[in-house]
């Protein structure tokens, strides 16, 4: 694990962070900074278009596509000092970091001229259309059909936990299109449009108010022949490199997150009286060293992909597994740190200036009770716990394969 950076990505990160001071609003760094709702409503308003105009928004993409070609470890230092200065680097999930690059990587020249350019300036939303009721680690056993009929394809089926699909343009979705096929070989990667008849999405009501996941229902909708990614039953490979792209961005920067929510945890405990426990100590030095282990883990998977030494799977598995039960076991301490506070509602209702980031105006959660709900869900998707140490067992260790239920 190397530690030391080039001295061009030194040189780059000061150029970054010279950009941020002349761009973020004034007295932004200094300490205490805070903005009124209307001050913040403005600047989430505009922040995009001055990062659009900055090239900040998918700089690692391809000079021809709109990016600025960075390298990974000028990408590394972009989100490093967008974290640093606590600054937002726009990040469509879906777009940006998974169906955007995959088109990049498998998509016909018309595909990228096509989409690539909404998403680079947000025009097009996405969501992913993977997970069915009975298909979620075992992917590859898939229902959801499509049918060519002329030069469009015809849509059966259902996808459950879609994020985002009430708001989406497109799905980037998972078809049988060769139902005699072997199971992995009669799969096709589709770019679909949402808003047609025949796609009906149902939100799923959460605990805690919020309805980020979605039931999608397809009955003979339609997908143009040509939104084939890769080829027509290529669709395992190609969305195999799409979860790949979800594992593996800001290596060194994913903790971050962990880390002020543990810093939160440990001002609520100080709050609550708690810190004179022993026990409550003992629970939050091993979530704050798990939190240094993830940072390490970061710079080791920067190191693999550097050095090309093709760690990525074991370290991949091993990480994601790691952070989302590190992450609900932390949200666990923080309800127990809590105690009977943690189960009243303590958030702020919204107001048109201040919408909420979670939650409804009549269940309005605090940031803590927010993220203990959404870290049940981490352990799930991306991989879910249980097939990660399969893969870890299988594939790393060499163990033998988990006899088929079939």
């Amino acid at each position: 694990m190397d530690l030391t950076y080039p001295p061009e990505a030194e040189t780059f990160r000061t150029e970054i962070r010279q950009w941020l001071e002349a761009n973020l609003p004034e007295g932004w760094f200094d300490p205490g900074f805070e903005q009124s709702p209307s001050e913040r409503a403005e600047f989430n308003r505009t922040w995009t278009q001055r990062l659009f105009e900055g090239g900040w928004i998918c700089a690692g993409w391809p000079v021809e596509y709109g990016g600025r070609g960075l390298t990974l470890i000028q990408q590394v230092v972009l989100a490093e000092e967008f974290a640093r200065a606590g600054a937002p680097l726009r990040a469509d999930f879906f777009g940006d970091t998974l169906v955007g690059p995959t088109i990049l990587q498998w998509g016909t020249e018309e595909q990228k001229q096509t989409f690539i350019p909404g998403i680079l300036n947000g025009t097009i939303t996405w969501c992913q259309g993977f997970s069915e009721p009975n298909s979620g680690s075992d992917l590859a056993s898939l229902a959801t059909s499509a049918v060519l009929d002329g030069d469009e394809w015809v849509i059966n089926g259902q996808k459950v936990w879609t994020t985002q699909a009430q708001y989406a343009d497109y799905v980037f979705l998972l078809a049988r299109t060769d139902p005699t096929a072997s199971l992995h070989a009669g799969i096709s990667y589709l770019l679909v449009p949402m808003n047609q008849p025949g796609i009906e999405v149902r939100p799923i009501t959460q605990v805690d108010g919020t309805a980020e996941f979605n039931e999608v229902f397809f009955t003979d909708a339609r997908c143009p022949a040509a939104n084939v990614v890769g080829g027509v039953n290529n669709g395992w490979k190609v969305a195999m490199t799409t979860l790949g792209f979800e594992r593996g961005s800001s290596a060194t920067t994913g903790y971050r997150r962990f880390l002020v929510e543990w810093e939160e945890i440990l001002e609520a405990a100080r709050r609550h009286g708690r810190t004179d426990d022993r026990l409550v100590r003992d629970r939050l030095v091993r979530a704050w060293s798990k939190v240094k282990v993830m940072q390490v883990n970061g710079y080791r998977s920067l190191t693999d992909a550097l050095n090309g030494t093709h760690e990525t799977l074991r370290l991949g598995a091993g990480n994601k597994m790691f952070w989302s039960e590190t992450h609900r076991d932390m949200m666990e301490l923080a309800i127990d740190v809590l105690g009977m506070s943690g189960q009243v509602l303590t958030g702020t209702p919204p107001t048109p200036d201040a919408p909420r980031r979670r939650g409804r105006a009549d269940y309005p959660v605090s940031d803590l009770q927010a993220s203990f709900f959404f870290s049940r869900s981490e352990t799930i998707w991306g991989g879910t716990a249980e097939i990660q140490r399969n893969i870890v067992g299988e594939r790393v260790l060499g163990l033998p394969k988990e006899p088929s239920a079939r």
